[in-house]
Formats: structure tokens, C-alpha cells, sequence
């Protein structure tokens, strides 16, 4: 019974595996996987191409050349999916011949296994010199505002020049985009940042001088509003006091009341010293009294 099980466990592990393979080998079967192609060579000519993802069998498609391929020829695993590829600093001239620098990034992929085989010993090169002298090409002498700008059509003409020659080569050109514009010149750049940190300077001057104008207006008008209102104040008050003693000298009694007391504060705040006399001192004369007050020490 343990020899039975162990023997079942060698099959399992070993025989299963070399079975399969053995398979494969013979050409009965093969596993295609997603976004990959299989293209079988024999004897320098490619006798099929399996580009479906799944389980095949090379019968249906080589017959007995199934049976040798995989000894005799040879298998090439060609994969499909999508890559890219990231140009830099392209070298270009605008009109204005300012020397630039282009950065282009395009999309590609596989659309015919044979050709990108056979077509080119090197696609992927050719391909990336191909989009390098279409940019070269298309993009220079062009104005340098346009050149900084329309980004857009710069993509859409180096795709329309690459895009033909391409296809010669088994790619399928897919997305282009003109990712970076820069200059490449030193000096140039650093004139530039000249440029523009004295332009910096200049809105920053007339925006604190614009500033500083507007504060200066809305202060003068706030004191020319307030020159008025007090104006219009000082007019009102001689009216509002004139009225004030008209009403007041409706009455004898309290105008004269009003001017003794008006004209008692006035000596108060005047600190003018006063010397007070009794009633009755008319009769005997004002000098003695004003001898006696002098004789009185002033408390100080």
C-alpha cells in the first residue's frame, strides 16, 4: 500500500511534468498566452503563426511538420502588448534660429509578428529614428511662439510622418505627444530668467505703486468727506445757539441769570484773583477795605 502511494507521488511529481513536455515537444500541443505570439520557423520559412491566447495544436495547421518543428525549427515568442518610448531633447531650430529642444513620447506595438521579425534587424531603433528625424523634420523653422504653444499639432504631423514607415516595419504607431519644449542654449536661458525677473520687477513696482495710489485716493477722499461734514457742523452751530438765547431771551429773569453764571465761569477759568468786599462798604469808601484785604497773608 506505501509503495503504491509513493509511486503514485513519484508520477505526480515527475512523470506528469515530462509527459507534458514530451508533449509539447511533438507539437500536440501549446499554450499561448495574452498578448503574445508564436511564430513557428522551419527550414527558414515561417509555417504558422499562433496569435489567439489559449491551447493549440500544430497538427491542424503543420501536419506532420508538427512532429519535427520544435527539433528541426525553431519557435519565436513575439510579444504584442503596448509599450512606449520616451525621446529627449530632440535637437531643433525655431524660425527666429533659436536652438530647442524637443522631448517626444510615443506609444507603440506589435501588429504583424512576421515583418517586425524579418522586415528590420533592429524595429525598435529604426522606429526610434524614424520619430526622431520626423520631428527634426516637421518641427523646425517653426515660429517660437507656435513652437511653445501648439503643442497639439506638432504630435498630430510627427504621427502622420511616422506612422507609414511604421507599418513597413510590423509596428503600429499609437499616441504621439510633444511632452517638453526647452532651450538648449546657456546663455540664451539665462538671459531669459534676466528677462523676466526684470519684467517681475516691474509689475511688482507698479502693483505696489498702483497701491499705494488707490490708498492715497481713498485717504483723501475720507478727509475731503470729512472736511465737509465738519464744515457743515461749524455752519449749523451758530444757528443752533442763536436760536438757543432766542429761546432764552423769551425770559428776562433767566437770560440774566444765564450771563451771571456764564460770566462767573469766564473769572473762574481765567484764574484771575478776586477780592471780595462786604455789602455796605460803598458808603465808606473802597480804599480802606482793599488796604485791609492786603494786609491779609494769601494762603498759597
Amino acid at each position: 500500500m506505501m509503495a503504491g502511494v509513493l509511486f503514485g507521488g513519484f508520477l505526480a511529481a515527475f512523470g506528469v511534468p515530462v509527459a507534458l513536455g514530451l508533449l509539447r515537444l511533438f507539437g500536440l500541443y501549446t499554450t499561448v498566452r495574452e498578448r503574445t505570439c508564436h511564430v513557428y520557423l522551419l527550414f527558414g520559412k515561417v509555417e504558422a503563426v499562433l496569435d489567439e491566447p489559449g491551447l493549440h495544436s500544430l497538427f491542424p495547421r503543420l501536419g506532420w511538420k508538427a512532429l519535427v518543428v520544435n527539433w528541426l525549427g525553431s519557435r519565436q515568442v513575439v510579444d504584442l502588448r503596448l509599450d512606449q518610448q520616451y525621446l529627449r531633447s530632440q535637437a531643433v531650430n525655431s524660425e527666429e534660429g533659436a536652438p530647442m529642444g524637443i522631448g517626444v513620447w510615443y506609444e507603440m506595438a506589435i501588429s504583424d509578428p512576421v515583418k517586425f521579425l524579418f522586415e528590420n534587424s533592429d524595429p525598435r531603433g529604426s522606429l526610434a529614428a524614424n520619430v526622431s528625424n520626423a520631428a527634426v523634420r516637421c518641427l523646425s523653422n517653426m515660429k517660437l511662439s507656435e513652437m511653445m504653444e501648439s503643442r497639439h499639432a506638432m504630435s498630430h504631423a510627427v504621427r502622420s510622418e511616422v506612422s507609414p514607415t511604421s507599418s513597413r516595419w510590423g509596428f503600429t504607431l499609437g499616441s504621439v505627444y510633444i511632452r517638453k519644449v526647452h532651450f538648449r542654449d546657456e546663455g540664451m536661458i539665462r538671459q531669459i530668467e534676466e528677462k523676466v525677473v526684470n519684467r517681475l520687477r516691474q509689475v511688482t513696482s507698479a502693483i505696489r505703486q498702483h497701491g499705494a495710489n488707490q490708498v492715497s485716493f481713498i485717504a483723501s477722499t475720507a478727509e475731503r468727506q470729512a472736511a465737509v461734514e465738519f464744515a457743515k457742523a461749524s455752519a449749523l452751530r451758530p444757528r443752533i445757539v442763536g436760536e438757543a438765547l432766542q429761546g432764552i431771551a423769551q425770559d428776562p429773569e433767566v437770560m440774566e441769570a444765564l450771563f451771571q453764571v456764564l460770566e462767573a465761569q469766564k473769572l473762574v477759568e481765567g484764574n484771575a484773583r478776586l477780592t471780595l468786599l462786604p455789602e455796605g462798604t460803598a458808603s465808606q469808601g473802597v480804599l480802606p477795605q482793599l488796604l485791609a484785604a492786603q494786609s491779609i497773608p494769601q494762603k498759597g
